[in-house]
């Protein structure tokens, strides 16, 4: 039993270190979502090695709609990214980071004149697949 498990770990500790792969050097991302989540988000890759990367990401939401209600906010967050190859162009990934942001509410409906803002300070962490083309 002791010997199935040694090869076992051997044999995924193979997996992880024997595929070479290709990361590109530097790329440019867009994620879009609504407005009830965060808002569309710019999103830039910088290679570090053969398996390591820096994600920059810089999200924004602008909601305004027919009641007078108002709702700003804007993120910038930085993750530290692991970078396996599954096959080809396919890609898995881990990370880990952080970020701050602020947002701002200001809602006039029957004149209210509620108005907050803030700033606010998060970890991060993504997984994710990818393709590179």
């Amino acid at each position: 039993m002791k010997k199935i498990i040694l090869s076992a770990i051997m044999l995924i500790g193979l997996a992880f270190t024997a595929q070479a792969q290709d990361i590109s050097k530097n790329a440019l991302g867009l994620r879009l979502g609504g407005n009830n989540g965060f808002g569309g988000e710019v999103s830039y890759q910088r290679g570090l090695s053969k398996n390591n990367r820096l994600e920059l990401d810089l999200g924004w939401r602008n909601r305004n709609n027919y009641n007078g209600f108002d709702d700003n906010a804007i993120k910038l967050a930085a993750l530290y990214q692991w970078v396996w190859n599954i096959d080809g162009g396919f890609n898995w990934y881990a990370g880990v980071g952080g970020g701050v942001g602020s947002w701002s509410y200001d809602n006039n409906f029957n004149n209210n004149n509620i108005d907050d803002s803030g700033a606010f300070v998060f970890i991060a962490g993504d997984l994710g697949i990818e393709y590179n083309f």
